[in-house]
């Protein structure tokens, strides 16, 4: 019985030094120097405003690459039902499917990059 109380006050000593570890950690966190903002120049302005409306730009022109290459995808999926339907053989089931496949691949590739968001200067 004392061996069970006196494991159960080095296990509680344990949990109490790591919790004040942990507290002291936190503590040296938020005491961390703040960063002063800096006004910006009008040309340093001016370029990130720029910069802005490019990234808006070429964001617009991604959504509408999208939008454009999931309507082709939709009809080469409708062309792909249709020649798969009139299909009697192996051959032309699996041709019917390289073209969709190429299709695909191709509406994937007409899809640019995400634009990077401009860096405050």
């Amino acid at each position: 019985m004392k061996k069970a109380i006196k494991s159960g006050a080095v296990i509680t000593a344990a949990i109490a030094i790591s919790l004040a570890g942990t507290t002291v950690s936190f503590a040296a966190d938020a005491t961390a120097p703040a960063v002063k903002k800096v006004a910006l120049s009008p040309e340093q302005k001016a370029a990130f405003q720029a910069a802005k409306a490019q990234v808006k730009a070429a964001r617009d022109a991604r959504q509408a690459a999208i939008a454009t290459a999931k309507a082709s995808i939709s009809t080469a999926k409708t062309n792909f039902e249709a020649a798969k339907a009139a299909a009697t053989t192996k051959e032309a089931r699996q041709a019917a499917r390289a073209a969709l496949k190429a299709a695909v691949a191709a509406a994937k590739a007409a899809v640019p990059a995400k634009p990077t968001k401009p860096v405050r200067p």
